[in-house]
């Protein structure tokens, strides 16, 4: 374990008040912010730039629409309901199918229209919301994952994480879902982070509770070597979103789902670091040659065959 950090402190890794100071505050306006935190106006400013996201249902934004749940979700046998400013997979909850009057969560519990109602509510009062404010709940399509993740994925649905640096694509990782994340794709909840190789598009190390692994923890299938479909699409679509929302420094979440493709799920305007460990290599020298480029492309695809390039320097 030891040798393996020592060797992360020596490719170039980025720490927190790096982060913060160099890339965060000097590349992110605080006045952008909004457009990321708000997953409601994401979607918005997404659709109206032909950005692929999961479909909108509908919004509850007040205590009094709550009774038009049911309205919302008559038509759908399946949905996800979030808050509109949540943060680490909080409040969200996922429906798979129905039970007479009940409705199934992706763990099997079965909760009533008054249980769900409830959710909402909470949702409102900003229990799941950054700083408690009050909330908006976002119900939407539910994105079934393309059958790559079965194997590697434990009741919930896997996404890509890509790190955005002056719109070219820097690193990516797949997060997997497991049983001790309760299906949320989230690392501090217990999900595996998977390193991708831009080049390839193909997983490569993986990482558990911070610690490297080979084999997904509930299922036992090998995670390395898994070829991501619609690869340079999905790092054109990243690129995409710096555009989008005009932030520096951005980390851009993806879902493929089986019949739609890449989907972008939420942008982050503070994206963590844990990603450079799922590829056990350190993002300090890649982020320094691109904060010295003079020039960088204006079409996304461009930037994102720029970000293989480097990427490929950047492994000598």
């Amino acid at each position: 374990m030891f040798g393996f950090l020592e060797k992360l402190r020596q490719s170039g890794v980025v720490g927190m008040n790096q982060r913060n100071a160099d890339f965060i505050l000097r590349y992110n306006k605080r006045s952008l912010y909004p457009l990321v935190d708000d997953k409601l106006r994401t979607k918005y400013l997404a659709t109206a730039s032909g950005i692929a996201v999961p479909e909108l249902y509908g919004v509850i934004e007040i205590q009094h629409d709550v009774a038009s749940f049911p309205d919302i979700v008559k038509d759908h046998e399946d949905f996800v309901i979030k808050p509109a400013h949540g943060s680490g997979g909080n409040g969200i909850c996922v429906i798979t199918g129905r039970l007479n009057n009940r409705y199934r969560q992706s763990n099997g519990d079965l909760l009533t229209e008054e249980d769900i109602e409830y959710h909402v509510s909470n949702i409102l009062s900003g229990l799941y919301s950054l700083g408690g404010q009050p909330d908006q709940a976002l119900i939407e399509y539910r994105v079934k994952f393309d059958p790559l993740f079965e194997t590697v994925s434990y009741r919930g649905v896997p996404d890509i994480r890509t790190i955005v640096f002056r719109g070219i694509p820097v690193a990516c990782m797949v997060r997997l879902p497991t049983r001790m994340s309760d299906g949320k794709a989230n690392l501090h909840q217990g999900a595996v982070g998977a390193g991708i190789d831009l080049m390839t598009g193909r997983t490569t190390h993986a990482i558990w509770q911070n610690y490297p692994i080979e084999q997904h923890p509930d299922t036992g299938a090998t995670i390395s070597g898994l070829a991501i479909p619609h690869w340079y699409k999905l790092l054109t679509l990243a690129a995409q979103c710096h555009d989008l929302v005009g932030l520096g420094y951005l980390g851009v979440d993806v879902v493929l789902d089986r019949e739609l493709g890449p989907l972008v799920l939420e942008l982050n305007a503070r994206p963590g670091l844990s990603i450079q460990i799922a590829n056990r290599r350190g993002m300090s020298r890649l982020l320094e040659k691109i904060a010295k480029l003079e020039e960088i492309p204006a079409a996304a695809a461009d930037r994102a065959t720029l970000g293989q390039e480097l990427f490929l320097e950047n492994q000598t």
